[in-house]
C-alpha cells in the first residue's frame, strides 16, 4: 500500500495528525521528515507521547526518507509521511520525483506569511515552492481534516487574506 498521505503541518505528530487523520486512513505507521528532529532523541520521545504505542514512528531526514520513501511505500501497512514546512516537502520531492500528491494542513501565523484560510499562512517563497512543485505534476490542496473539502492551490492562493 502506498503512502496514504504527505502532509505539511508545523505542529507535525498531534492529535488532528493522529486521531483525524490516522483513524480515516487506518494508519500503522507515521514518518517524520525532519533533519533536526531526526538527530534528537530528546525531541522523538516527545512525539512519541503523542501516538498510540501500537502506531510506529519513523524519524528520518530529507536524505534518509528519499532513500528509504519506496521501500515504505512497499510495506503492505498504511502509512502518512509529515513535514513542518513547505522547504522540507519540496526538497524531500526534488530529491526522489516520487510524490504525486501533498496535503497542507496547520502553517501557522509568524511574520512575512499571509492568511490564504483558517489554517494556512504562507510567505511568497513558500508560495513560490508550492506554486513549482505544481509545475512539477504535483497536486497540492489544502484539508485540515478527512471530512473538509480539500481546497486545491489556485484557489488556496487566491483566497484573499481572511
Amino acid at each position: 500500500m502506498p503512502i496514504d498521505l504527505f502532509r505539511v503541518d508545523d505542529r507535525l505528530i498531534h492529535g488532528q495528525v493522529v486521531i483525524g487523520w490516522g483513524q480515516a486512513l487506518s494508519t500503522d505507521f507515521i514518518i517524520l521528515v525532519d533533519d533536526a528532529v531526526a538527530q534528537s532523541q530528546w525531541e522523538q520521545e516527545l512525539y512519541r507521547m503523542g501516538a498510540p504505542e501500537e502506531m510506529e514512528l519513523v524519524f528520518a531526514s530529507v536524505a534518509e526518507a528519499a532513500r528509504r520513501l519506496e521501500a515504505w511505500r512497499a510495506d503492505s501497512r498504511h502509512g502518512i509521511l509529515l513535514t513542518g514546512d513547505v522547504d522540507t516537502m519540496a526538497r524531500l520531492v526534488d530529491e526522489t520525483h516520487r510524490i504525486g500528491a501533498i496535503n497542507l494542513g496547520g502553517i501557522h501565523h509568524r511574520g512575512g506569511r499571509v492568511q490564504r484560510a483558517r489554517y494556512i499562512y504562507l510567505a511568497p517563497e513558500e508560495e513560490a515552492a508550492l506554486r513549482a512543485l505544481e509545475a512539477l505534476g504535483v497536486r497540492v490542496s489544502a484539508q485540515d481534516v478527512p471530512s473538509a473539502r480539500p481546497l486545491p492551490l489556485t484557489e488556496l492562493l487566491k483566497a484573499h487574506p481572511i
